[in-house]
Formats: structure tokens, C-alpha cells, sequence
């Protein structure tokens, strides 16, 4: 069973945009700056489709302004690209990432905390495409640029933490994954609390290295609660909801519950179906979970019809203009 395997993107990626706010040309004195606080208002409600046209028009505006390798073009970039790397679109998503990594550097030097949120956008993609060879480099260029220019309980570091972990979960190094985890998880509740929805993709990471060690009560609280919290902020309909469903149900279906994973795998297609659109890769991961709950159960019709569904999604995946 592919338990959780896709459960880290969202709320990272939701982190990483967030920096942005802090940069002073995007402050809404401008059209740019207008458009991109109402793309970040889109982009947190799940609304990627939505967001992206403003996301491309802030960046264009910006890129007249001040020309394509000016240092306040960095940040939309990393905005564009972290928008189509929800809508799955990771080749875009990918070419937009270095441009951004490029300019910084150039700009910021290669200690800078914006370079450091960059590599953690790019080691994430790479995560997600499964070139974890190349995604760990980066993610501990990441962390060591964080630690070197705040605190070790900053919770800048928190993306590049869990994310240089998930590289490890994918790759069944679970004895290095849990630490990163539960580090994380800690810096992200000191700082915001126990109701902090983004600390749900870290519990329901750790819920996946406690599954791989057979602890499955544990797992299911944690599990849970990152369901709770996330409903609690973003309301019922929300990717990151249906990722969470995703999740209890894989532990579910782990432990046989068969009636109660099919129902929450079908949920949680359901509600991407809705926020994220019929071809979402993230579709794809929880059909491939629903196919093999039904092997499992000698489903095998059933089964073959979500599987072909999945490389359909799967075979359409990754294009889109920027």
C-alpha cells in the first residue's frame, strides 16, 4: 500500500509562498504588488487554477519594470513556480525555481535566507519526482543556510526539515526520516501553537514512519488530529483536507478496515476531483491506493478501472504554460 505518499506538498509549498509577503515591492502600492496579494489570498485557499493567471501577470508587470534578471523579479518567480508545481505542471514549475535560485544568488549572495527558501522549493520538486539523488543536496544546503542565519528553532527551517526527511520516508530511511519530523513538528508548534495547520504535514509524516515500525495507534492519533486541525482552518473542501483523508485511509486500509478506506480514499478523490481538477497527479497517488485496497480484496475489476484511470492522469501530467 502507497501509505501517505503524497502527503508533504501542499503545506510546504503554502510556506514557501508565504515568505513573500515580507518583501517591500509587494506591498499593494502597485498593480504587481495588488495582484499578488490577491493571488496569495487564492493560492491559500486552494485555488490554484485561479491564482495562476495573477501570478503571471504580477510577474510580467515586474519583469517590465525592473527587467528579467532584477532581484525583484526573484520573487515572482518563485510564486509562479510554486503555483504550477500544485497544479502538478513540474517542468514548468522546475525552469521558473532556477531562474528564481539564479537571480538570488547573483543578487543576495549564496548565504542568503531567500537563496536558502529557493532550494527548498526546488529539493521539494525533485522529492516529488522521485530524483531524490538531487533533491538532498539542496534540502541540506537549505537547513545549513537556515542554521548559519537564524536560530536552530527558527521555523524558516521547518520546510527544508521535513522535506530532506519525506526524501528519506520515500526512500525507507525511516530511522533518519523520524527525527527530522519530530524536530520540525516541535519548532512549528512552539512557534504557533497545537492548532497550527501547517504542522499537520508533519504529523501526518511522522504518523508514516510510526506505520513502517507497526505502531498504528500512534499513528492514528496523529493522523486524526492532523484531519481536525486541517478542517478547522481551511474548511471541508480544501487539497489538504483531501490529502488527510488519503492518509487515514492508507493506515486503514494497512489494517484491513477495508469498508472504512474505500470510503475515504473515494472522499478524498472526490474533493481533489473538486479543488484541483479532474488530472491532478495527487489524483493519481490516491487512485493507485484505492487499486490496491481492491487487489487486496480480490477486486480485481475494480481495481483495473482505477488503475487505468491513473495513468491516464499520469499521461497528461506536467504540461502547461507559464
Amino acid at each position: 500500500m502507497k501509505a501517505l505518499k503524497a502527503s508533504i506538498r501542499v503545506a510546504i509549498a503554502a510556506l514557501a509562498l508565504s515568505l513573500s509577503l515580507s518583501a517591500p515591492s509587494y506591498a499593494g502600492e502597485d498593480e504587481a504588488g495588488t495582484l499578488t496579494m490577491q493571488m496569495k489570498e487564492l493560492y491559500r485557499a486552494g485555488k490554484y487554477t485561479e491564482a495562476l493567471p495573477l501570478a503571471q501577470k504580477a510577474l510580467a508587470l515586474r519583469e517590465k519594470e525592473f527587467g528579467s534578471d532584477d532581484a525583484n523579479v526573484a520573487m515572482p518567480l518563485n510564486d509562479l513556480g510554486t503555483i504550477h508545481y500544485n497544479l502538478g505542471q513540474y517542468p514548468v514549475a522546475e525552469l521558473l525555481y532556477k531562474r528564481s535560485l539564479a537571480i538570488r544568488e547573483k543578487t543576495l549572495g549564496p548565504d542568503h535566507a531567500e537563496v536558502a527558501a529557493v532550494l527548498n522549493n526546488l529539493g521539494e520538486l525533485y522529492r516529488a519526482e522521485a530524483h531524490y539523488a538531487d533533491a538532498e543536496p539542496l534540502l541540506k544546503r537549505s537547513i545549513a543556510i537556515s542554521e548559519k542565519t537564524g536560530s536552530p528553532d527558527d521555523p524558516s527551517i521547518v520546510l527544508a526539515l521535513c522535506n530532506l526527511a519525506a526524501v528519506y520516508s520515500n526512500q525507507g530511511r525511516y530511522d533518519q526520516a523520524e527525527p527530522l519530523f519530530k524536530r520540525g513538528l516541535a519548532i512549528l508548534q512552539k512557534a504557533n501553537g497545537p492548532d497550527d495547520p501547517e504542522a499537520t504535514v508533519l504529523m501526518s509524516n511522522l504518523a508514516d514512519a510510526y506505520i513502517h515500525r507497526h505502531r498504528y495507534a500512534d499513528a492514528e492519533r496523529l493522523l486524526k488530529r492532523a484531519m481536525a486541525v486541517t478542517e478547522k482552518a481551511y474548511g471541508p473542501d480544501h487539497p489538504d483536507v483531501a490529502q488527510a483523508l488519503n492518509n487515514l485511509a492508507a493506515l486503514y486500509a494497512r489494517q484491513g478496515r477495508n469498508a472504512d478506506a474505500e470510503r475515504l480514499f473515494k472522499r478524498s478523490v472526490a474533493t481533489m476531483e473538486k479543488t484541483l481538477g479532474p488530472d491532478h497527479p495527487d489524483i493519481a497517488d490516491v487512485l493507485e491506493n484505492l487499486a490496491d485496497l481492491y487487489k487486496d480484496q480480490g477486486r480485481y475489476a475494480d481495481a483495473q478501472q482505477a488503475i487505468k484511470r491513473s495513468i491516464a492522469i499520469r499521461g497528461k501530467a506536467g504540461s502547461g504554460p507559464i
